[in-house]
């Protein structure tokens, strides 16, 4: 059985997806996490945001992610999807379900995966303002 389902597309991500992935019978707690584009930042009006990656290795530290998730902590199954390209605001770039017998295992699961995703992935977000533009994770 799969455990974990990791995607990173330019097609618009699906929350229903991600749910339907990681249902199941003994579990208890399914827990999502949506990132969407707001619309300011530091005091600027953001116009959208510009998602780039370098995939292969992207999808290499998402899944790696997702299997420490699975060791470290008692969950069913996982989802990290993230989306690439030009993303309007209240689009969504991020999204990550988890599902555990009991919730805490799966809040947990879900912070840790976001938190170490925007610290380790290669996904680079460049933000337009009505002024002008900047690139935001320079890292890693």
């Amino acid at each position: 059985m799969q455990k974990t389902s990791i995607k990173i597309t330019a097609e618009k991500l699906n929350l229903q997806n991600c749910i339907t992935f990681v249902e199941d019978d003994t579990c208890g707690g399914i827990v999502t996490f949506v990132g969407t584009v707001r619309n300011v930042t530091q005091n600027k009006t953001v116009t959208l945001l510009d998602f780039s990656s370098y995939e292969p290795m992207a999808l290499k530290e998402m899944q790696k992610i997702a299997d420490t998730i699975l060791e470290k902590y008692p969950i069913h199954k996982v989802a990290i999807h993230h989306a690439i390209g030009k993303l309007q605001i209240g689009a969504i770039p991020v999204i990550i379900v988890v599902s555990s017998a009991h919730r805490k295992a799966a809040f947990e699961a879900c912070e840790y995966a976001i938190d170490t995703l925007k610290e380790t992935v290669p996904i680079w977000k460049k933000e337009h303002f009505e002024d002008g533009e900047v690139w935001v994770n320079s890292h890693p």
